[in-house]
């Protein structure tokens, strides 16, 4: 019975790895995306005001992004109250 639970945890371990791949694939197209809407619309002199520009509208979505994750999953839990 452990090399079926060893199989199950490898099978587990390595889904959880390829989603992760996937992710960080994902998140790499958005950013080059970002950046070049960012550059259209903030077309400056400076790159620096395009980055801090940049920086500021990706750091907000993160916090969206991770406060709604978060609220679906205590939704999911049963754990949202109101």
């Amino acid at each position: 019975m452990k090399t079926k639970e060893f199989k199950i945890k490898v099978v587990e371990t390595f889904a959880a790895l390829i989603t992760s791949a996937f992710g960080l694939v994902a998140a790499l197209a958005w950013n080059e995306t970002i950046k070049a809407g960012v550059a259209m619309i903030f077309d400056s002199g400076s790159d620096i005001w395009g980055l801090l520009i940049y920086a500021i509208l990706v750091t907000f979505l993160a916090i969206i992004m991770t406060l709604f994750i978060a609220w679906q999953a205590d939704k999911l839990k049963g754990e949202d109250k109101v």
